[in-house]
Parts: structure tokens; C-alpha cells; sequence
């Protein structure tokens, strides 16, 4: 997303500015969600919902300053198609994988959909690589097992941003 951002500076400063407060929005929140999913293991509707419309009117706004037409398709189309992956691992596993990280699964959809379908792709599988390392090295210093819950929230979100920042 920072090299589109270069893109857009050059283009449409308004643009620039856009994206800029939608990726500020998701750092805060991602904070936060977290945090409360690494002490509660819950991801709260209250904090996840309003950044639906939050990001999805700051990320329109720079795809409409930009005039970039096909970043509405790719955003609306990240965020379903996330939503459904995570959803169906949900239905297929419910014990491993909780319904707020498909709620999440949504927003983040969002963001890397807007940056592109391979964003997607990318950020999803960072997530499972990064949250499965973490599995891993848990299980070898015997602080958990297999069966053990953790949270994947911080890890999904972890996946999105450094693909957003790293492209």
C-alpha cells in the first residue's frame, strides 16, 4: 500500500492523505484488537463493525480522488471474499477459529483487496505462517500443546500489515 500511496501522491494528494488515515485507522485498531484478543481471546463487534464503513469510506474516497475505478471492485471483492474463506474454516472447524476472526477476516479483506487480489492472497497466508510459527515454538518450549488455544486475531493482523507495508 505505501508504494500505491507514492503513486497516488503524484496523481491525487487527497488521495495520498486518504489512504494515509485509513492505514492510521487500522494501526490503532489492530492495536487494540490485539491487545483485548491476547488477554480475553475476543475479538468485540463494538470495535470491529464501525471500521466497516470507517475504512470502507476512507478507502473509496482515495479510489474516487484517484479516479482508480477498478480499486472499488478489488475492495468490495477482498473483503467478501476473506470473509468467506475464514467463514468457511469456521463452519468446517469451529473449535479453531473463532467468529470475531472472521469478522476481522472482513475488514482486513478491505484493505488488501484494495491494494490488489495477490495482497490477498499474501496477507492471509503470512497470517497462518506466522501464527503456526508462533504455534510451533510454543509447543517446543512446552508452554502449550496442540490442543491449546491462542489467538489469531493479532496474527492476522500482524499478516495484513506487513504485506501492506512491504508489498
Amino acid at each position: 500500500m505505501l508504494a500505491l500511496m507514492g503513486e497516488y501522491w503524484s496523481a491525487s494528494p487527497v488521495a495520498f492523505w486518504l489512504c494515509a488515515a485509513a492505514l492510521a485507522l487500522l494501526a490503532v485498531v489492530g492495536i487494540w484488537l490485539s491487545i483485548i484478543d491476547i488477554l480475553s481471546h475476543r475479538l468485540p463487534n463494538r470495535i470491529i463493525f464501525p471500521c466497516y464503513p470507517a475504512a470502507g469510506v476512507l478507502l473509496i474516497g482515495a479510489a474516487l480522488a484517484a479516479q482508480d475505478w477498478m480499486r472499488l471492485i478489488s475492495l468490495v471483492g477482498g473483503a467478501a471474499v476473506l470473509w468467506i474463506f475464514y467463514f468457511l474454516l469456521r463452519l468446517i472447524y469451529p473449535a479453531g477459529m473463532g467468529f470475531g476472526d472472521v469478522k476481522l477476516a472482513g475488514l482486513l479483506g478491505l484493505y488488501l483487496g484494495f491494494v490488489g487480489w495477490s495482497f490477498l492472497l499474501w496477507g492471509t497466508f503470512a497470517a497462518f505462517l506466522l501464527g503456526g510459527l508462533w504455534g510451533v515454538l510454543l509447543i517446543v518450549s512446552r508452554r502449550a500443546t496442540a490442543k491449546s488455544a491462542i489467538p489469531f486475531g493479532p496474527f492476522m493482523i500482524v499478516g495484513a500489515s506487513l504485506v501492506l507495508a512491504l508489498g
